[in-house]
């Protein structure tokens, strides 16, 4: 549904008065539209140490306009503060920094370029993971990168994001991926994560159809955020099999005919549901997402246990059990990506909500748990954890309580069905293997939890 505070800030009118009065001002954020040909279209600037020199041989596949600013100018044409053009995505490498008095490099970088970036510009730091580091300084120095990016997501405006990327030896070749996602407006409505890349075998080898060739089966999938999934996952090159309850049957086939899909209706909670799924994938699948999930809220005083068991019998039961079956007949290929449908509240707690935070939570653990176990057939499991989604459940939310959940996050708004879907096909990706075990939130960097 339309944004009418959105709408009024950026009137000639609302955007004086909301100025004038101090109130939050979102601009409208810059999505990813079809037929657009780069991540970047606009001026991207390359800084900081030694991972410049991959990043710099990535640079001319996502932009024409490259830069650089206190690095060697030999490889770019040097960037120079208030003479350079507006900036629309920025990397800087600071894993190098491994005492605590190179730390200045950080204020030394981006402080010149706060009032010089274009709207939506994203930016990206890299880093080294701080837990693999053998000198406590230098483990300190790479913490210390997500206290100052997390800080520097809440300031900036116009849209803009920033993302730490911790990449680890032998990842290096996995930078073209996450670069690709992070500085365009696929990621729109991620801010102030902190993503660790591994090393990974595998590669995209079509960047205009990173999915060709793999097979995605969606739950859920009949509207909203899971059709909304299915539909990238089939731009993005995807076969994809659609999967509802027997209730949905007409929407599910209709968006599957649209897709050139497969549609599949089944209770995933029924006691022969994961025999009867592995038999209608004979050719198998490489992409699992599990985004079925239903509420039934209310406080924990006033819970009945049909609420509490439906809740986790669907949200968090059916993931595990389906999943284990899929695995375990190999159904689900090696090289597998598994992505999980979690949700801020899993993180965060949310008040009436102890029965589906619970669930939320616990495919948070089952993504954490599930994914070493997995690493020998190179398949990652992930959690992808939105915030307040603009959808036909949050249009139904009073008035009052509606707003506070959008203007709770660095962004001010709410996210589409767009942005988790965006994030779950970037998951998808072969060489987003790179990435297991961990929990991206799609929330605009809410103000709720971590």
């Amino acid at each position: 549904m339309s944004d009418r505070y959105i709408d009024f800030a950026n009137s000639p009118i609302g955007h004086r008065l909301v100025g004038a009065l101090g109130l939050p001002s979102p601009v409208r954020l810059e999505r990813w539209q079809a037929g657009r040909m780069r991540p970047v279209e606009g001026a991207l600037l390359i800084g900081g140490g030694q991972l410049t020199q991959q990043v710099g041989a990535i640079a001319p596949r996502l932009t024409e306009s490259i830069y650089s600013y206190g690095t060697d100018p030999t490889l770019t044409t040097a960037w120079i503060p208030g003479h350079g053009p507006r900036l629309k995505a920025v990397v800087f490498d600071a894993s190098d920094i491994l005492q605590t008095d190179q730390l200045k490099q950080l204020h030394e970088f981006f402080q010149p370029l706060m009032k010089n970036l274009e709207p939506s510009a994203h930016l990206v730091i890299l880093g080294r993971a701080p837990e693999t580091l053998g000198d406590p300084f230098a483990a300190s120095a790479q913490r210390a990168l997500e206290g100052f990016s997390r800080s520097l997501a809440k300031e900036l405006r116009g849209g803009a994001t920033l993302q730490l990327l911790y990449v680890g030896e032998g990842a290096e070749s996995q930078l073209e991926g996450a670069l690709r996602f992070f500085l365009s407006p696929k990621s729109a409505y991620i801010s102030g994560q902190a993503i660790r890349l591994n090393p990974c075998a595998t590669q995209v080898q079509d960047w205009t159809r990173p999915l060709a060739g793999a097979r995605a089966l969606v739950t859920g999938a009949a509207r909203g955020i899971g059709a909304s999934i299915a539909e990238t996952l089939a731009r993005d090159g995807a076969q994809v099999v659609l999967l509802d309850v027997p209730a949905a049957k007409t929407d599910l086939e209709a968006l599957a005919a649209r897709l050139g899909g497969h549609a599949i209706t089944l209770d995933i909670c029924a006691e022969d549901a994961a025999t009867r799924l592995v038999e209608q994938l004979p050719d198998g699948i490489d992409i699992l997402v599990h985004n079925a999930g239903i509420t039934r809220d209310k406080t924990l005083a006033n819970m009945t246990p049909e609420f509490w068991d439906a809740v986790l019998a669907v949200n968090l039961n059916a993931p595990q059990v389906l999943t284990k079956a899929l695995l375990d007949s190999s159904t689900l290929h090696d090289n597998g990506r598994v992505i999980l449908l979690a949700s801020i509240s899993g993180i965060a707690g949310n008040r009436g909500q102890t029965n589906y935070a619970a669930s939320k939570a616990g495919l948070i653990g089952l993504a954490q748990s599930w994914a070493p176990l997995l690493r020998e057939r190179g398949i990652s499991i992930n959690a992808v954890a939105p915030g307040f989604i603009e959808t036909q459940m949050t249009a139904h939310i009073p008035f009052a309580l509606r707003e506070a959940g959008r203007r709770m996050s660095s962004l001010g708004q709410g996210g589409l069905p767009q942005d988790v879907a965006e994030a779950v096909a970037w998951l998808g990706q072969p060489g987003s293997g790179a990435v297991t075990g961990q929990a991206l939130r799609i929330c605009g960097q809410s103000v709720l939890g971590a």
